[in-house]
């Protein structure tokens, strides 16, 4: 038994921190190539709201790959085939999936803790995994100019991490990103997002993901029985919003949203309705010696398209593969670190380079109309030609540079 104030000291060949897509996912296929992995999560639970619940058809493939997609779509979800939007009144369809080249067509809608819990059972289900809830990793512990692991804090008390290989899966605001000095590139973001949810009936459209009117944009999430909605503002602009207080911002959402005028009054004050900060950025570096940041802590994304979990989980698969031999060993050169940025970097650069286009050259426009817009001629032609629905759907549901689980598994 440890004293009070004494730090718990625990090895493992890989220590990963934070139990997001990211995490989960590296740490069920390490376990699963049989490489001794810890995952550091600071929460109590997964059950943490306004998080993306779309579900692409790209991470479906690593979950047909792995063996898991049909447990894996046992659970409660809605699936989307099709998307649509409502530009100043006028409906238009925008992406059709049923001719993505993977073996689940659709884009599946699931909240992000059933998710994230899944992927934790799967995990559990190998000896060498385990997962450290509420355990925050507060610094990186360095010898000779190398991680060698983390120091973190727990209810119990604080906790000493050593491993081979740490892996920064803490998000945008990555504490060990900032801690290892690693430098970075911030692109201007025009836009916040305000998130809330509003009940759902059974008569509601699920295919509608969107409605764009002068200044507004209104994202709808099906989640069965209750919309999960995200606003989209100027940056900065929440706190005017707040300032005209809760009627004036439900007006603003059924302006944009009409069939929402019967529900609204469930908006009854601010504690309901969550700001999200939208950022864009990328390390230039993604390791250093005994480090590795990948997902939103070395790319954070734009919401758009609502491909950033999928990206991360791209980043997970990538990194098994290049390094889970390596790791079985416990010996990871720099120069596998390496690989995986430059394996993963040009897909998340192209990707944050056509989220920067559309946020800047349509978000913005639309959100500084007085007003409502007509649907421009790309978006007509998308309506018109079944055919050219096929791109957005490609380039949302796969992305770029779809990687394939590697047959490292080591059973018992």
């Amino acid at each position: 038994m440890r004293r009070d104030g004494e730090a718990e000291t625990i090895k493992t060949r890989c220590c990963i921190v934070g139990g997001g897509p990211a995490g989960m996912m590296l740490g069920l296929l390490l376990a699963r190539a049989g490489v001794e992995v810890l995952v550091l999560e600071k929460h109590k639970g997964f059950l943490r709201d306004f998080r993306g619940d779309t579900v692409h058809p790209s991470t479906l493939e690593v979950m047909y790959e792995l063996g898991l997609l049909e447990e894996f779509l046992q659970r409660p979800h809605q699936r989307l085939s099709e998307l649509s939007g409502i530009i100043g009144g006028v409906s238009v369809r925008l992406a059709d999936f049923t001719h993505v080249p993977a073996h689940c067509r659709f884009i599946a809608l699931m909240p992000q803790w059933d998710f994230l819990d899944f992927l934790s059972s799967a995990a559990k289900r190998y000896p060498n995994f385990r997962l450290a809830m509420e355990a925050e990793a507060t610094d990186l512990v360095t010898e000779c100019e190398r991680i060698v692991g983390v120091a973190a804090t727990t209810p119990e008390g604080p906790l000493s991490v050593r491993a081979d290989l740490v892996v920064a899966c803490d998000g945008r605001h990555s504490t060990l990103r900032d801690a290892a000095g690693l430098p970075r590139d911030e692109f201007g973001v025009p836009i916040d997002v305000l998130w809330l949810r509003l009940s759902r009936k059974e008569t509601d459209s699920a295919e509608v993901l969107g409605r764009i009117a002068a200044g507004a944009i209104f994202v709808t999430l099906d989640r069965g029985d209750y919309w999960q909605c995200a606003l989209v503002i100027p940056k900065g602009g929440a706190d005017r919003l707040k300032a005209g207080g809760v009627d004036a911002f439900r007006a603003l959402i059924v302006r944009v949203a009409p069939n929402c005028a019967d529900r609204v009054a469930e908006l009854e004050d601010w504690e309901q309705i969550k700001l999200l900060t939208v950022t864009v950025d990328r390390l230039r570096q993604w390791y250093r010696p005994g480090l590795l940041c990948i997902g939103d802590a070395a790319h954070a994304m734009s919401p758009i398209g609502g491909v950033g979990i999928n990206l991360a989980i791209q980043d997970a698969v990538a990194a098994a593969n290049i390094l889970g031999d390596a790791l079985r060993e416990g010996v990871v050169p720099l120069g596998l670190l390496a690989k995986v940025q430059k394996r993963r970097a040009l897909a998340a650069k192209l990707t944050q380079i056509l989220q920067r286009a559309i946020q800047n050259r349509i978000m913005t426009r639309v959100l500084n109309l007085k007003r409502d817009p007509k649907p421009p001629l790309a978006v007509k032609l998308l309506d018109r030609c079944p055919w050219l629905r096929r791109l957005p759907a490609r380039l949302v549901g796969i992305g770029f540079r779809p990687e394939q689980v590697r047959d490292l598994e080591k059973r018992p």
